[in-house]
Parts: C-alpha cells; structure tokens; sequence
C-alpha cells in the first residue's frame, strides 16, 4: 500500500501552509504550462489521480466537465475537498493508486499532479488507465523530475561559495528514496525519466509531449524564491493518448 503521509498530522499542517495549498492552482507555478497540454473539460469523464484539496477538480467543473471523480488515499485530504467543495457534478473516495480499478472506456482524461512519483507499481497503474480511458483519450499528470528525486539521498542541496548546488545521487539505481518534508521519513521512488517513458510506451500510450518544467524569468521576478528552480527541473510534465 502507498504509504499515507498526508494523513499524517505533523505533515498535513505544513503542507496546508504551501501556496499550492492555500491559492490552489494559481499558486502552482507549473499550472500554466500544464494546463496548455490538456483537452477542453467540457463533457468529458475525468479522473484526478491524488486530488488533495480538489483544486484541479473544481477547476474541471467549472470548465464544463460531465463528472470528475478525484482519488486520494488521504481521508485527511478528502474531508478538505470535500469542505471546499460546493459544486455538484464531482465524486471524492478514497482509493490506493497502487491497487486501482476502473471501469474500461470509461474516461475521456486521466489527470495527476504530484502524485506518481509516491507509487511503487508504475507499470500496472499505466496498466489500468490505459484500459480505462476511452480510444483518443489523455492522460496528463506531473511528477518530482528524477534529477530531483536522485538529489534527496544526499540532502536538498550543498553550499559553495555562496552558492547553492545540487547534487544527483546514484542517479541510475532506482528505487525508495527518503526525505524529511514537513514529517520524517516521506517516502518517494526514484525511477530514471527513460523507466517513466518506457513504462508508458509499454502500457500502450503514444507520448504527445515532456516538459522538464522550469520557472521563467517573469514567474522568477514576481517570486525571487523560484531562482533556485533554474538551475536544474524539480518537476516534468507529460501528456499521452490512447490511439484508437
């Protein structure tokens, strides 16, 4: 089973206190970017794939969406959804994405943000979307970058000379990686970039875009913080498609 940090309560409180969490999607810094690669909501059958507080899902609502059903394995998360949401038209329940069922053909777009990246069983989730989303459906999500998920064995960063740099660690040996993030001990899979596209390919998709996301120089002079995601991707965008 994946492991259940959001429930955890040291770190549910710090992660309400990110700006993702407090401004939802316009406090994503990479939303706008992958929002360019999704289809228009209206009419389609969606999944959220790690929903949190149900931000993407309002969001797919308000945009005309038939149904949005967000997953989480956090009932913590939920219940925030839940609170935050008054539209109709959206399902919140809990569910492993490890063990995921789903009904075949029946969605039009399988969404994740910052999700995939806790999972062990890659491979059969693919598996599952693959046969649940309808022929010319998309699946689209983000996840940590593994130059990002290779750097947690060593720390966050070094310090030299004023300046700070970020080291990759046994880059090509994947597997658990542990990290102190709001709670001790959070759990992440580090896989190589090829082993998260060959999985794909595998399962069945066509890959339609990756983004190695980084800030642009306008995100970084209204929030200086965001100079540090420069200098290497924290994050990489996908979008695939069902052929049919």
């Amino acid at each position: 089973m994946t492991q259940n940090i959001y429930d955890n309560p040291q770190f549910f409180a710090g992660y309400a206190t990110l700006d993702r969490s407090v401004k939802g999607l316009d406090g994503a810094p990479e939303w706008p970017a992958l929002r360019q690669m999704l289809p228009a909501p209206q009419g389609k059958q969606i999944v959220d794939l790690g929903c949190g507080y149900g931000w993407f899902c309002r969001w797919a609502q308000q945009q005309g969406a038939a149904h949005v059903l967000g997953l989480d394995v956090s009932e913590k998360m939920l219940a925030r959804a839940r609170e935050m949401t008054p539209e109709t038209g959206i399902t919140y329940q809990q569910a492993d994405l490890e063990t995921l069922t789903l009904k075949s053909e029946s969605l039009d777009l399988a969404y994740s943000s910052l999700a995939l990246h806790y999972l062990q069983n890659i491979d059969g989730l693919f598996s599952v979307l693959f046969q649940a989303l309808k022929p010319g459906g998309k699946l689209v999500f983000s996840a940590e970058h593994p130059i990002f998920t290779a750097a947690m064995k060593q720390g966050w960063f070094l310090e030299q000379d004023g300046q700070k740099i970020w080291p990759v660690a046994n880059y090509q040996q994947e597997g658990e990686r542990l990290s102190n993030w709001f709670a001790d001990g959070v759990k992440k899979q580090h896989r190589k970039l090829a082993t998260w596209i060959n999985a794909l390919i595998a399962a069945g998709f066509v890959i339609e875009q990756l983004d190695e996301w980084g800030p642009d120089a306008a995100q970084i002079a209204a929030n200086p913080a965001l100079g540090e995601e420069k200098e290497r991707p924290m994050l990489f965008l996908l979008s695939a498609y069902k052929p049919g």
